[in-house]
């Protein structure tokens, strides 16, 4: 570890010495950037969105199609243009003195995500990365109501939800979830008790501006449990006053679904005063228990109170933001066994077990400008607890049909990265850096699941990407450290205190060909890791929700994935798709398997190891078949495989197929930017199952959506309305935790009212 660290800090002093060496005296000072954003035939283009992607700085266009953003620091930066109805356009642009840039959009009716943060940790082009990533922007986003990040990506190609009701889900990218997806709000790690069935990321979507996704390993940029992927949640920027005077705005949402009797509503305010910027965002949910085509499901409701409040200020050559966020709530569950009985305590909306969750969060985050040296320093304390209350929980109530606390967990983690991003004009680009954790495990309450512990991480990591002509390289090597440790606990069967170490090497190299402008062939090969999780290595218990009596394996290896993956992705002016196909191995795959042991009634399962693979394929094609019509069509299929039994891996999602249609239109009455549009989302029936997998049958379910925006009183309304399951289908989903004993819910009508800034 102290080797590895002493290289990055040989790295890092060479990069910036050469780049200060190298840098002119004129490029220390103030910069402007201007130009002019026009259409292929030269015609300029009003109100179009000019993005410095690095500084998130931004501007509109004026009648003339020209920008002007002054007061930049000099260096290398990305910046994108966009307006709706066309395509979006990128730009790697050296800002030095007085910078001028023209940008030409070409007409598009696909809503198309520009750049990604997450591939490289520096802002690029989505079409130039040779790790595959997927992404919902703003107006996707907008159109989400759930309080479930997973069920908010599950549209993805690659990506679905593994669910406990419509209220908790668990990112399933490629076939990989719990530990082995990496959840990031705004590039900082949550860390949460992912292991946990119900228990899914702390972050709410209604807060995003846009979630991206890459599906594979990236432990090369992330560390530990990034094996299967990353979701990355990024918010809104600050508002910018450019230095000049101040504003402020409010805005406010409300919505409604009719199958769990849901309300929620979001007040927003945010505004900006010389260099100062502040947000403050407020979302509250409350809904009543689910239904299905067979009827109620008894305590399945919840409530969440969600928000965020952030302020950043902006310098000559530096800015820093301070975000605290809040995620929690109370979520009902339904029982293992199935509806209770409708006499019982536990069979009213009050009775059954419940999970209180809640995640506060401290981020600050700075960036120093220096010529093509950009440094950034991220920091973050997280403190995350779980708690459950059951009626059958072991301990008696104090009142009778009183729940009783069945376990309490307090994760509390403190962690930073200091990277220090870099360009050698617009061929080279690169991130070296490091990183550090500390985290304190809290078991409370009088089921222990697992012991108190304690874990310290630290890792190094340089990633280096080179453009010449049509092709684009990429490097990149990470070394990880990590030590685990834990304090005797006789109800777990821990006799004494010990630790565990682990050190792993994690890296990649890509490379991506573009043909023409709008067309990119990629490769991929990478090599990521995972430590054993906590609940894998000392479980000792029942887990009443499975129905069954777990325990782990201290001595458990790393898990050590190569993955290597290839891809073809177009952005043209009628079509716009991508193909992808990837092999994953899995060194010492983690699993849990039945024995035929007893104990408490329930059987006991066990962890294990094996080496597994998985592979699979993935598929997006929209075309806009004439306007204004819109086609999509998008499929993804995993096979996974343990090969020391040649049996299939638990869990695996089945072949998934999406098609739909969409009529937009920039105008429709009084009505501005609308559409309106079907899907048929259909799931085979899986063939491959594991002993541990429930059987279910394929279905198709058909959704619509329609939205658009009116202007009242010089005020941008915006209304959007979704009818999920339009035939109240009944069907199973093979990926939810209620399939045993329980339909997936039926038709659900919901309807946005927004007026948000």
């Amino acid at each position: 570890m102290r080797r590895a660290v002493q290289l990055c800090v040989l790295w890092l002093s060479a990069v910036l010495t050469a780049a200060v060496g190298a840098l002119p005296a004129a490029a220390l000072a103030q910069a402007q950037l201007s130009g002019r954003v026009s259409d292929a035939g030269g015609r300029p283009l009003r109100d179009a969105l000019v993005l410095v992607a690095e500084l998130s700085r931004s501007t509109l266009t004026d009648a003339a199609g020209a920008f002007r953003l002054t007061e930049l620091p000099g260096g290398t930066y990305t910046v994108v243009a966009r307006l709706m109805g066309y395509a979006p356009a990128t730009a790697s642009v050296v800002v030095r003195g007085a910078t001028t840039v023209r940008l030409v959009l070409k007409p598009s009716a696909f809503d198309i995500e520009p750049i990604t943060v997450t591939a490289v940790r520096s802002p690029s082009p989505a079409l130039a990365s040779p790790l595959p990533v997927a992404s919902l922007g703003d107006e996707r986003l907008a159109r989400e109501l759930t309080v479930s990040l997973a069920h908010a990506i599950a549209g993805l190609p690659g990506v679905t939800a593994l669910t406990t009701g419509e209220q908790i889900g668990k990112p399933v990218i490629r076939g990989l979830s719990g530990s082995r997806v990496l959840v990031l709000d705004n590039g900082s790690r949550l860390e949460d008790y992912s292991w946990s069935d119900e228990d899914g990321p702390s972050v709410d979507t209604r807060l995003a501006r846009r979630v991206e996704v890459i599906r594979g390993p990236a432990s090369v940029l992330y560390g530990s449990d990034a094996l299967g992927g990353v979701v990355n949640v990024i918010p809104t920027d600050l508002p910018s006053a450019g230095g000049g005077g101040g504003f402020a705005r409010l805005g406010a949402e409300i919505y409604g679904a009719s199958n769990n009797a849901e309300f929620g509503a979001a007040l927003r305010g945010d505004g900006a005063a010389g260099l100062v910027g502040w947000r403050l965002f407020l979302v509250g949910r409350k809904a009543a228990s689910l239904h299905t085509p067979a009827g109620e499901l008894d305590n399945t409701g919840f409530g969440a109170m969600n928000g965020e409040a952030a302020v950043g200020v902006r310098g000559d050559r530096a800015d820093a933001t301070l975000r605290i966020a809040h995620y929690g709530g109370e979520f009902k569950l339904l029982e293992a066994g199935g509806p209770p009985p409708a006499d019982s305590a536990a069979g009213t909306e009050e009775g059954g077990p419940e999970r209180k969750a809640a995640d506060d969060r401290v981020q600050l985050a700075a960036n120093y400008y220096l010529g093509s040296v950009r440094l950034e320093a991220n920091g973050q304390f997280e403190r995350h607890s779980l708690i459950e209350l059951s009626d059958e929980a072991g301990v008696v109530p104090a009142t009778p049909g009183q729940e009783a606390e069945a376990f309490n967990l307090l994760l509390s983690t403190a962690s930073g990265d200091l990277m220090a991003h870099h360009a050698l004009g617009r061929a080279v680009r690169g991130v070296a850096g490091a990183s550090g954790m500390y985290q304190n495990n809290d078991t409370r309450g009088p089921i222990p699941l697992v012991p108190d512990a304690r874990v310290r991480t630290g890792a190094a990591f340089l990633f280096e990407q080179a453009s010449a002509g049509r092709w684009s390289v990429l490097g990149g090597i990470r070394f990880d450290a990590r030590r685990l440790d834990w304090d005797r606990n006789t109800s777990l069967g821990i006799a004494q205190d010990g630790h565990r170490t682990w050190t792993a090497f994690s890296g990649d190299v890509g490379v991506v060909f573009r043909p023409w402008a709008d067309v990119a062939l990629a490769a991929n090969a990478g090599r990521a890791w995972r430590a054993p999780n906590l609940f894998e290595l000392y479980a000792n218990g029942p887990r009443i929700g499975e129905a069954r009596y777990e325990i782990g394996r201290p001595d458990l290896q790393t898990e050590l994935g190569t993955n290597v993956d290839v891809s073809m992705r177009w952005e043209g002016r009628r079509i716009r798709g991508e193909i992808a196909a990837y092999r994953n191995q899995i060194a010492h795959y983690v699993f849990v398997a039945p024995t035929s042991e007893v104990r408490d009634s329930l059987r006991v399962y066990r962890y294990g190891q094996a080496d597994a693979r998985l592979l699979g394929a993935e598929a997006l094609l929209e075309a806009d078949v004439a306007a204004p019509l819109t086609v999509m069509a998008k499929a993804d299929a995993v096979r996974g495989t343990n090969l020391q039994t040649e049996q299939p891996l638990p869990l695996v999602p089945p072949p998934h197929l999406t098609v739909g249609a969409d009529v937009h239109t920039g105008r429709l009455g009084g009505f501005t930017r609308a559409h309106a549009g079907a899907e048929v989302d259909i799931a085979l029936k899986p063939t491959r199952l594991n002993p541990l997998d429930l059987p279910t049958d394929g279905y198709a379910l058909v959704n619509l959506s329609a939205g658009s925006t009116v202007t009242l009183a010089g005020r941008a309304l915006r209304l959007d309305l979704e009818v999920r399951n339009l035939f109240d289908t009944a069907y199973k989903s093979f990926l939810s935790r209620y399939k045993e004993f329980a339909l997936n819910p039926g038709r659900n009508v919901l309807l946005r009212v927004s007026a948000l800034p």
